[in-house]
């Protein structure tokens, strides 16, 4: 099934709305690629009008404080319980580094890095 990113096809009511146009190519969004902790590999995938995104497969590096940190694991994702077990990092997630935990704030399937922020 396709993940399409335009308007409802309801009314705050409930009501049908009518369809406003066809579905473009640019309205389809992407699939969830899970980024694991390994040798980093990415891929480079076309966005809308001719931009590039790097997309990440795996990664073990983290950019803290300008410095680049080893990941050891995932402690804790508010993005899925089951994502910790899997080692999945996404933005928000609690990573365990070589100098402690921290969380990330970037989003790592879209960036193509993993920026955190120490938090102990």
């Amino acid at each position: 099934m396709a993940i399409v990113q335009i308007r409802s096809k309801r009314k705050p009511t409930g009501g049908l709305l009518n369809r406003l146009r066809k579905r473009k190519k640019r309205d389809f969004g992407s699939d969830f690629i899970p980024i694991k902790i390994g040798k980093k590999r990415s891929k480079k995938i076309r966005a809308y009008g001719g931009n590039y995104k790097q997309r990440l497969m795996e990664i073990d590096v983290a950019n803290i404080n300008g410095k680049k940190v080893k990941i050891l694991s995932v402690k804790e994702n508010p993005a899925n319980p089951n994502f910790v077990r899997m080692n999945i990092i996404t933005k928000g997630a609690i990573i365990e580094t070589e100098i402690g935990l921290a969380k990330v704030t970037s989003r790592p399937g879209q960036h193509g890095t993993v920026n955190a922020k120490l938090i102990k």
